[in-house]
């Protein structure tokens, strides 16, 4: 099972960096939630949740139209029987590198909840 959820990981950081938003969405239930402390910075009305793919659809389109040159960099996966704890590195030419943790909740091979946390 971790296996599993580690290949979903990859999966995700795939999508990610190749800005493919609808492979990035696919891995989401369609009432996933995500939480991020630069949503509560760009949208605070949201306190830093949103729910649902469209939410998460307009989040990432943003951000990939805002930030061209964004990448994730893995440093580390660990997987367990539910969630996969994620660490990367986020570069954007002109900024600093930020040190990032995020956790996938899965269930039924699919991500319910996604948590970002930065360094």
């Amino acid at each position: 099972m971790p296996n599993q959820l580690q290949q979903i990981a990859i999966r995700w950081f795939d999508a990610f960096n190749a800005k493919d938003l609808e492979k990035l969405l696919a891995l989401y239930d369609d009432e996933a939630q995500h939480f991020s402390p630069k949503l509560k910075i760009r949208q605070p009305e949201t306190d830093g949740l949103i729910i649902g793919k469209q939410a998460m659809r307009v989040w990432w389109q943003d951000a990939f139209d805002r930030l061209p040159t964004l990448h994730y960099k893995v440093t580390s996966l660990t997987a367990n029987t539910d969630r996969v704890f994620m660490e990367y590195i986020r570069q954007v030419e002109g900024e600093e590198d930020l040190l990032i943790a995020e956790v996938l909740e899965i269930k039924e091979g699919e991500i319910i909840f996604s948590r970002v946390y930065h360094g």
